[in-house]
């Protein structure tokens, strides 16, 4: 325990982790989900945690990548060209999938324009619908802890301090069911275009549609995490939805190990 200092101790705290330890060896202190979570927790199954590790689990057909159609590939020539505004507009008024039918707001994303880090979740959830806000409730509240603990916001601040966060999807999927292939390869290239004018120097994938959408891989989380990745010459950083987290107090400790990761990438990229 020794090796942590104030600082970092300080960090662990945030994320609800009060001592730094295996997360295969120490359960953490209970933080019970909120009863009506806000973002939806698409990103893994809620696995059993058995005494001993179970076998590799057997090889399954892995879900559809989002192709994208030729009416997708075609609108994407024009969003390639829009700036932020024209960008927002476009957005409120997509009608290129049946998510607008049933859509309260769409939401676009927030933060710094120009902000050094990137945020990536999933699909909107209910109040993400009612507010046109990304990560709110219970799981935005993590996020906020987790971007505290490294020092990072979404609140008003320079681009080296606050975050730009966008979803894949722009619009809540009915009874917050997972995203359609076609309805992630419609929405692509609004994100592709965010990513573009927010130039970030690194993103954070957080679940497995946002790892989809950018990586275009339908690998589980557990087995990409760990490493850098690449999104068009930015580096990539995957890891947990806060939602899942919030289920799964263990895997914090491995969503910590990633934080450490992407600040290390971060860092050894930084102009000297």
């Amino acid at each position: 325990m020794s090796g942590w200092d104030e600082r970092q101790r300080a960090m662990l705290e945030a994320m609800g982790l009060r001592v730094w330890q295996n997360a295969a060896q120490a359960p953490e202190s209970p933080e019970p989900a909120a009863a009506a979570s806000t973002s939806v927790d698409r990103s893994e199954p809620p696995p059993a945690r058995p005494a001993a590790p179970p076998p590799p689990p057997p090889v399954a057909t892995p879900p559809a990548m989002p192709l994208r159609s030729a009416a997708a590939s075609a609108a994407a020539g024009p969003v390639a060209q829009m700036g932020w505004d024209e960008l927002r507009s476009a957005v409120a008024g997509c009608r290129a999938c049946t998510l607008c039918e049933g859509r309260k707001n769409t939401v676009f994303g927030v933060g710094n324009e120009q902000a050094q880090w990137m945020i990536v979740g999933e699909a909107p959830g209910e109040q993400e619908d009612q507010q046109g806000e990304p990560f709110v409730g219970p799981a935005g509240k993590l996020l906020d802890n987790m971007l505290r603990a490294i020092q990072l916001t979404r609140a008003p601040g320079t681009p080296e301090q606050q975050v730009f966060i966008a979803n894949t999807l722009k619009c809540r999927p009915p009874r917050n069911r997972n995203p359609e292939p076609e309805e992630l390869a419609q929405c692509a290239p609004y994100l592709d275009r965010q990513i573009a004018l927010v130039q970030p120097r690194i993103i954070l994938a957080m679940g497995r549609f946002a790892v989809q959408s950018l990586l275009q891989s339908n690998e589980a989380i557990g087995r990409l995490r760990g490493r850098v990745h690449d999104y068009r010459g930015i580096p990539v950083i995957v890891t947990y939805h806060p939602a899942y987290l919030l289920r799964n107090l263990v895997d914090k400790a491995r969503a910590w190990e990633d934080l450490c990761l992407a600040l290390d990438t971060v860092e050894q990229r930084r102009p000297r």
